[in-house]
């Protein structure tokens, strides 16, 4: 079985940069859906994906997937699927999941009957009447929705926006995944001047550098998959030389990040040291009133506080105001600012030049960009 099928978790409104992204890996039958984006690959493609998707939320092996309404639909459904050829007769399969708008609602029942199907699938494959599960851990995970039953194995382990650089963070940070849409859609060259004058944690600038590096998100972290035994080791060796050959060295790209909090900047730059983009990346300690624009091109991508986690909301409508003073228009002069509040554009003082609708965990936001 040299093909499988694959899911790709993904906030809302980043699905079709997700599967632009895979489709440049070499992903085949890449198809973009609500907060997923299905595709297809060999193992190579598994380990690729895992190691350089600046996207996606996680990788999945999409077992199979059926209709059910009833627990023997679902047991029958689960017991057809080919076990055997992903789960060894000592790994442990902890199954867990979730149900919305289905006639099978309850959770507890799901697992149950998902785990039995599993298990007499492999007694009849491995001719055992027992299993340890003493072994490598492959977690499985369900989805039902709309009485559509969806099985898959997590290949990450722990999600892919967690890339290894950020041990804690100050508060409300943004995904990692979400801050390197934003670049994406911000145009992130070799070459790019950039500023953040809210960087908190870092999170922008450091995604940033690690854009126009071309370095894979995922170089300086461990993958649940990389213990699954139908996985030849030599896999994960060949694809994570290939992601360390592309990165380019000696780069002109440079970004300053500012805020008010030293703390906060200290932080941002642990977590760019241990991104290996120090060498890009400055921080300082600045209040946005004193933002000057400097006058050669530049991008300017941030995600100012937002009333209703951190300031008070009148606090945050301050900041916008202030930010329209201070982020002057002029030729090569680009700003992006993420914001869930309605009132951004009236408050900065101009309109955007284009909006884009993004998700910040459950927060709605818009991704207000001025380019002009």
């Amino acid at each position: 079985m040299s093909n499988y099928k694959y899911i790709a978790p993904c906030l809302f409104g980043v699905e079709g940069i997700c599967a632009f992204e895979l489709e440049r890996m070499g992903a085949g039958n890449v198809k973009a859906e609500n907060g997923r984006v299905n595709f297809e690959g060999d193992l190579n493609i598994l380990a690729r994906a895992n190691i350089n998707s600046r996207y996606a939320e996680r990788i999945l092996i999409n077992v199979g997937e059926f209709e059910a309404v009833t627990f023997e639909e679902l047991f029958q459904g689960v017991k057809a699927l080919p076990w055997e050829n992903f789960i060894g007769k000592d790994d442990a399969f902890p199954v867990n999941g979730h149900s919305i708008n289905s006639a099978l609602h309850s959770i507890p029942d799901c697992q149950s009957i998902i785990k039995k199907a599993i298990v007499e699938r492999l007694k009849s494959k491995y001719n055992i009447s027992w299993f340890s599960e003493t072994g490598v851990e492959l977690k499985i995970r369900f989805s039902i929705l709309k009485n559509r039953v969806s099985v898959t194995i997590d290949t990450s382990g722990e999600g892919l926006h967690k890339r290894g650089y950020r041990r804690k963070s100050n508060e409300a940070p943004l995904k990692e995944t979400l801050a390197a849409a934003i670049c994406d859609t911000a145009r992130i060259f070799p070459d790019t001047k950039m500023f953040d004058p809210f960087c908190g944690s870092g999170t922008i600038l450091i995604e940033a550098a690690m854009m126009a590096q071309k370095m894979a998100p995922g170089l300086r972290r461990f993958f649940a998959a990389e213990k699954f035994g139908f996985i030849p080791e030599n896999v994960w060796r060949e694809e994570r030389a290939a992601a360390q050959d592309k990165i380019l060295h000696n780069i002109d790209f440079r970004a300053v990040g500012y805020d008010i909090d030293p703390a906060a900047v200290r932080l941002a730059e642990e977590n760019a040291a241990k991104a290996g983009v120090s060498k890009y990346v400055k921080f300082e300690v600045a209040d946005i009133k004193d933002f000057k624009a400097p006058d050669e091109r530049f991008l300017c991508v941030t995600n100012p506080p937002y009333g209703e986690r951190l300031l008070d909301i009148k606090q945050a409508q301050e900041l916008y105001k202030t930010m329209g003073k201070v982020f002057t228009q002029g030729q090569g002069k680009k700003y992006f600012v993420i914001s869930p509040d309605e009132e951004f554009e009236k408050l900065f003082g101009r309109p955007a030049d284009k909006r884009r609708k993004l998700y910040n965990g459950m927060i709605k936001c818009q991704l207000f960009m001025y380019f002009k």
